[in-house]
């Protein structure tokens, strides 16, 4: 009979041997030198809690998703095709001519089109309000996909546009993230699902390579209408966004809703993530036309993910960064950037571009809360300036380059936005519209406090060993 002392001398070699295993593959899969240093003397050093940790938050790369949109539309596809061909016929693929837009189109592998219109929504009022005046008009379909979605007041109110056109024949697709949307109640999908809605989670855990994968989530939020009209931006569905929860209090974010041909590449992505959690292709309109008013806006859809050959998101970015020329404002929740990103944001300032970055004062994350605080001393330094959102807590994903280029999305400026989420991102260009995001913003500041390094250097050794200690978790944050 084999004793205890034995069993357990394998188990400890056992777990010592997965933490090797699992040492080489960090070396080879990591991103950095300095990650696969820090996996590697963790797993071999610490195997019994370095395992976990590794499985949970280890990987770089979500497998198995099947990435659809490759090459102008997905070139495999015969639908795609003769969309792209249909966006060749009637004018709409944008003629690129400036260098610094050619970075933006080659990243997100879907053309600029022309012929869309794009109407800014400041908050959640107006932001639901546009919502539902598309969604009662849906003759054919509806596709809704939300990181977080609640079954509260605004939910339910959702739901039962949702089931009412459910009612009246038209086709309801319905995505949602179950780590963001945890508290969605079984009952909840199943009186959806009851009523004709086709609910899905996407499913982070899925496929064997997956199984352990806590790290990834679909932070899209996006909702289509019959192919022709789409909305994307900060707002999940739930009643803090419209400011109904006391403890938060008023809620800032932003929007974008867009009709044209970018509707077409929006719905691409949206179809990517439908076919990984249900596994079917859904029969979809992808004859794609200009906008009904006639307007002439130049977008972009950016879709990004782990799933990406390469970092869509973080090159994206990047490539706004380095194409301003005299103005660059940040707006983002949680702004936690890794190296590149603080250069190319101090060579933008030091080349004469207006920097300015805009966050909340009060952080519902207190290790990014913590984490901003590390980089004011070194983004200050160029002239970059830091201002705190006072009126409530900000959650808008906004950039605004120059006088004409403008991105709105799902997108945080942080390690898990650039490497770990599916995002999207709207990319406009067009001045009228960065016009508007530029009044918008001027607004926020008007709403918040200038911050200076001065202020950290004034508070307590506690306070500024724990925002040292944050930054270092940043690549988790």
């Amino acid at each position: 009979m084999i004793s205890v002392a034995s069993l357990l001398a394998w188990l400890l070699a056992i777990i010592q041997l997965l933490g090797i295993l699992s040492a080489i593959r960090a070396v080879m899969d990591a991103r950095t030198a300095q990650g696969a240093i820090a996996w590697a003397i963790a797993l071999i050093a610490f195997p019994y809690l370095a395992l976990p940790l590794f499985w949970i938050f280890g990987k770089r790369k979500f497998e198995g998703y099947v990435i659809e949109r490759r090459s102008a539309l997905s070139e495999a596809s015969p639908i795609a095709r003769q969309a792209h061909q249909a966006l060749i016929d009637r004018g709409l693929l944008v003629r690129t001519e400036h260098s610094r837009e050619l970075p933006f189109e080659r990243l997100a592998k879907l053309p600029f089109t022309t012929g869309n219109d794009a109407e800014l929504l400041i908050d959640g009022d107006a932001t639901f309000a546009s919502m539902f005046a598309g969604i009662e008009k849906a003759r054919d379909y509806v596709l809704v996909q939300f990181y977080i979605f609640r079954d509260d007041q605004i939910g339910r109110t959702l739901q039962e546009r949702l089931l009412a056109r459910v009612r009246a024949g038209v086709r309801v697709y319905l995505l949602y993230d179950e780590i963001g949307s945890h508290d969605l109640s079984r009952h909840c999908i199943k009186r959806m699902r009851a009523g004709g809605i086709d609910v899905r989670s996407f499913h982070t855990v899925g496929g064997r390579a997956n199984r352990f994968q806590l790290n990834f989530r679909n932070h899209r939020k996006i909702v289509i209408v019959d192919g022709t009209d789409a909305w994307v931006g900060g707002l999940n569905v739930g009643d803090e966004y419209l400011g109904r929860d006391p403890k938060v209090g008023f809620w800032r974010d932003t929007h974008l809703h867009v009709q044209g041909p970018v509707v077409q590449a929006v719905q691409v992505a949206f179809l990517e993530d439908w076919h990984w959690a249900a596994d079917e292709m859904p029969a979809l309109n992808w004859n794609p036309c200009a906008a009904a008013n006639g307007a002439r806006r130049e977008v972009l859809a950016l879709p990004s993910g782990p799933a990406d050959e390469l970092e869509t998101c973080t090159l994206f970015f990047i490539a706004a960064i380095n194409a301003a020329t005299s103005r660059l404002w940040i707006a983002s929740p949680y702004f936690v950037p890794d190296e590149q990103f603080i250069t190319a944001v101090q060579l933008a300032a030091l080349r004469g571009v207006e920097v300015r970055i805009i966050i909340p004062k009060h952080s519902d994350n207190l290790l990014v809360g913590l984490s901003i605080w590390s980089f004011l001393d070194e983004l200050e330094s160029v002239g970059v300036e830091f201002y705190r959102y006072t009126r409530g807590f900000m959650h808008q994903k906004v950039t605004l380059i120059d006088d004409e280029y403008c991105t709105i999305g799902t997108a945080n400026f942080d390690n898990r936005s650039f490497r770990l989420n599916f995002e999207i991102t709207m990319g406009v260009a067009d001045r009228e519209l960065a016009s508007q995001v530029r009044a918008m913003l001027e607004a926020d500041f008007a709403n918040a406090e200038r911050i200076r390094a001065s202020d950290l250097t004034a508070r307590s050794f506690p306070f500024r060993f724990a925002v040292r200690a944050a930054r270092l978790a940043s690549p988790v944050q």
